[in-house]
């Protein structure tokens, strides 16, 4: 996806989002919930107007943010080598954030689901294209799995992003499935984030030593 439809497609999510918040504004309670629990419990509240207008100022500055990374990292040029990828996970995870900011209006207009489930499936579509884009990613400062350690050493960068992606992968079709369980889900889900963030930073860190120091102990 070249950056000039990447733009285009990120404003016109955002517009949506913007859009739509605009038109229910005057149908929203006073006091929106903000928040849920595993459980699908409410426990964080906020005002109407920031209930409809903080994701979209969110995604706006996470696209900004995200369009100028390839632009302001010293190693630019190993970005550029996965630069179509990576657009698709900008328009991907504004996509993702409108998708929240729409499930949460729709909790607020008087629908009663429970909302940390209906998370569950984009979460896992998440994670399984966050495992494609890590098995192309090159060495850069910004994207990918970014330790002393795999910043140091293109070998080590290569090893740990195709086990981060193999393992990011199976965790988003994990993901996918725990939206059969209810509530196990969440938890499941929140077991498996953390296995699949811990797992390579640890490999990083034993391959590093076993490449670029191997008469280390």
């Amino acid at each position: 996806m070249s950056t000039r439809t990447t733009i285009l497609l990120t404003i016109l999510l955002i517009g949506a989002a913007a859009l739509i918040s605009a038109v229910l504004f005057p149908h929203l309670p006073e006091t929106m919930a903000s928040h849920w629990d595993a459980n699908g419990a409410v426990n964080g509240y906020m005002s109407r107007f920031w209930g409809v207008a903080l994701m979209p100022l969110v995604s706006l500055g996470l696209a900004i943010l995200f369009l100028l990374i390839p632009k302001i990292d010293p190693l630019k040029a190993n970005i550029a080598q996965f630069s179509e990828m990576y657009n698709a996970f900008i328009v991907l995870f504004i996509a993702f954030l409108l998708y929240l900011h729409l499930i949460t209006l729709i909790w607020n207009l008087g629908a009663r689901f429970n909302i940390s489930l209906a998370m569950l499936p984009a979460m896992g579509l998440l994670f399984t294209f966050l495992g494609i884009l890590l098995g192309r990613a090159k060495r850069n400062f910004f994207i990918g799995i970014r330790t002393p350690w795999t910043l140091a050493s293109d070998a080590v960068w290569e090893k740990t992003h195709r086990l981060g992606a193999r393992l990011f992968q199976i965790a988003g079709l994990l993901i996918l499935l725990t939206a059969f369980l209810k509530e196990a889900g969440v938890w499941i889900m929140l077991a498996v984030i953390l296995v699949v963030v811990l797992v390579p930073v640890i490999y990083s860190y034993f391959v590093y030593r076993r490449e670029e120091q191997p008469g280390s102990k």
